[in-house]
């Protein structure tokens, strides 16, 4: 069973949604009203198969939470906000957000985001990623996907990204595929150039 964690400080929202990501897809959740919460939950309950943070609630500072967060963790992590603008969703994933889910989605909507970024994508909602269609600097990549771009920028082969990240070399080549379409590069190395310029290394 995945677990996940869900840190927001206003309660309704947190148990509404909780209780519906456990009654729809049976997922264990655990609940804190605090991003000091939150680290102190995972501390005691962790491993998470995702985490999802209010981009308001205590502790979080904008964003310096989530980068808290990230040097604590080693799952994806979501923000959701009710009042955040689209500045700061986009701000939100380039500095490593696997997904930015406002409150105002419906219930089926959440559970598919969830189940998305559970799969390894980075999820935005759909007038997000319509406006950032325009936005040339904005390289939605996974995690994977960012760890395969550091071992392009280091000049190592599939076979040698693949040996340090324990996956198979056929799964490198994809992730080197998908990244040079996602960046608009020629080749591996345009990918990391264009990944230096863009800075996503």
């Amino acid at each position: 069973m995945k677990k996940i964690l869900i840190a927001d400080d206003h309660d309704l929202v947190r148990g509404t949604i909780a209780e519906y990501l456990r009654s729809s897809s049976g997922f264990e959740v655990f609940c804190a009203s605090s991003l000091q919460d939150a680290i102190e939950v995972n501390a005691n309950e962790a491993p998470f198969s995702l985490i999802l943070l209010d981009y308001s609630m205590p502790g979080m500072e904008a964003l310096s939470g989530l980068e808290k967060m990230q040097k604590l963790v080693n799952c994806p992590i979501a923000i959701i906000s009710g009042t955040a603008p689209p500045d700061i969703a986009r701000t939100a994933i380039k500095a490593g957000a696997d997904g930015f889910l406002p409150k105002t989605l419906t219930p089926a909507v959440l559970l598919a985001a969830v189940q998305h970024i559970l799969d390894g994508n980075v999820y935005i909602p759909e007038e997000l990623s319509r406006e950032s269609d325009d936005d040339s600097d904005l390289v939605l990549l996974t995690p994977r996907e960012k760890d395969v771009l550091i071992g392009l920028a280091q000049g190592l082969s599939n076979k040698e990204i693949a040996r340090n990240l324990d996956v198979q070399e056929v799964t490198v080549k994809l992730h080197v595929k998908t990244l040079s379409r996602k960046l608009g590069a020629r080749n591996r190395t345009h990918a990391a150039m264009l990944a230096r310029d863009k800075g996503l290394l």
